[in-house]
This record gives C-alpha cells, sequence and structure tokens, in this order.
C-alpha cells in the first residue's frame, strides 16, 4: 500500500503576522515557520497506517526552499520517501492551483492507495485543498475524518469516523481515498535525537513544475481562478468592560447593551 501524505510550512501564529496589502499576500520573511499544527495530525495518522497495515509513506510539500524543514522533519520520524514541490512559478497559487501541482505529484508517485491531509492550514484556513485533490483525481473524498476504523488494501476499501454536527458519521469509501482529518484524531510522536540526526544529512529530492509535467498558466497568481480584491486588517481590540451587580442586575444590563449594538431585538 502506498499512502501520501501533504504537509505544508507555516508562520508561526505565536508571532506577529504581517500583510503585503497591495498584493494580498503574507509577508513571510523573517517570521518563523512551522508545520501547519493539522498536518502533524495527518502525518501521525500515515506512519498509524503503515504500522497497522504496512505500506510506504511518501511525504510532498508545496513551497520554497525554506519548506525542506518540514520534509526533514517527516524523514525523521520515518516516511519512506519525501519530495519538494517548487519552482517560481507556483507562487501565488490559490486552492486550487495548489491542488493541481499536488495532484500532479501523486500521478508523478503512482499508485497512491491514500492521501491524508490536515483539515486546513493555519495561515489560508480555506479547507478545501484536500476535496480538490480528490476530485483532480478522482479519488473518494472524506472530510473531517476523526477516526480510521479499518483499511482492507486488497479490497480497496476503507471505513472511518467523521465528526459531524451532533454526533459522528460512519462511513465506508473505495480507495483510493483523500482523507482530511481533525485535530485530536491521534496524539502525534516527536522524532528522536537520531532521526533528526539522519534526516539533516539527507538531500531534499525537488520537482519543478517541468518534472510534474504541469501547465504553466494554471499555476502561481496569474494562472489562479481566484484574486484577493482588498485585504485588511481588522482594528485592535478595545479594553473589555466588567459589569458588577447582581444577577439579575447584569443580565438587564447585558440585554440593553446588545439591544443598543443591534444584535438582538
Amino acid at each position: 500500500m502506498k499512502i501520501v501524505v501533504c504537509i505544508k510550512q507555516v508562520p508561526d501564529t505565536e508571532a506577529e503576522v504581517k500583510w503585503d496589502i497591495p498584493n494580498g499576500t503574507l509577508k513571510r520573511e523573517g517570521i518563523d515557520s512551522i508545520i501547519n499544527p493539522f498536518d502533524e495530525f495527518a502525518l501521525e495518522e500515515a506512519l498509524l497506517t503503515r504500522e497497522n497495515y504496512d505500506g510506504d509513506i511518501v511525504a510532498i510539500s508545496m513551497g520554497p526552499d525554506k519548506a525542506a524543514d518540514v520534509l526533514r522533519n517527516a524523514l525523521a520520524l520515518t516516511v519512506n520517501e519525501v519530495h519538494q514541490l517548487t519552482d517560481p512559478a507556483f507562487a501565488g497559487s490559490d486552492t486550487y492551483a495548489t491542488s493541481y501541482v499536488l495532484a500532479s505529484a501523486m500521478k508523478k508517485i503512482g499508485d497512491v492507495d491514500i492521501v491524508f491531509c490536515g483539515k486546513q492550514s493555519t495561515d489560508g484556513s480555506t479547507g478545501v485543498v484536500a476535496a480538490e485533490i480528490a476530485s483532480q483525481l478522482g479519488f473518494s473524498q472524506l472530510t473531517y475524518v476523526s477516526k480510521v476504523r479499518s483499511v482492507d488494501a486488497a479490497n480497496k476499501k476503507i471505513i472511518v469516523e467523521r465528526a459531524i454536527e451532533g454526533g459522528i458519521e460512519v462511513v465506508e469509501a473505495k480507495l483510493p481515498a483523500v482523507i482530511s482529518v481533525i485535530k485530536g484524531i491521534n496524539e502525534p510522536r516527536l522524532p528522536n535525537l537520531m532521526g533528526i540526526r539522519k534526516a539533516s544529512k539527507m538531500e531534499i529530492p525537488k520537482w519543478s513544475a517541468d518534472d510534474l509535467g504541469v501547465d504553466k498558466g494554471k499555476v502561481g497568481a496569474a494562472g489562479s481562478a481566484t484574486k484577493v480584491v482588498e485585504i485588511t486588517v481588522p482594528p485592535p481590540r478595545g479594553a473589555g468592560e466588567i459589569l458588577k451587580g447582581e444577577i439579575e442586575e447584569v443580565a438587564a444590563s447585558v440585554v440593553d447593551k446588545l439591544i443598543d449594538m443591534k444584535v438582538i431585538k
């Protein structure tokens, strides 16, 4: 069984995030970067699937040179193979262009059975890339997965639990499938020192647009179907107000304020 996991490098949300407002993009220079937190759960689920059902794991990441760091982390955690998808032509890609590149990489890898993705990235927070990959590849689409119950590679079937409003949905789907997982599906492990040292010496294979055979007119800012029309930074949040008094008085005061703000009528 061949397992692919998509991981992404994102700005550390604990740091101050700055925007290039005219271009509608993040200023990534000088900002510490980390692996997308949701992708840590996807990577762990790939490792658990290999442990339970055998197979090989291929980790891929689309991004500039610095994005190789997240792939080294994956190597330190013993994935079998990594590939960095990097090309100036990819800069500014929207979600569909990104999924097009990722899907092209999976076609190049070949014979993929399961693709694991995080529910969303913390920089874009769209949560649609996994679904777009599934659409482009013609794979089964399983979103908001909270548990992988079983994988039957021989009969090309997988059973998962999906977190839905008010409960859990059990779904059986055909393989190959793209699975986007939610936080808490597992407990991501940390690499050991030996793994980190070994990964630090390994060369990260890179695939360009030409290597993947993608149409450069369908990637990057110019090739993206969606455009950022305007971006604004919200004003700083003002100081709150502490209401004191008896519970009935406080409740009445809150209701009056909500009516004044036209939140309720």
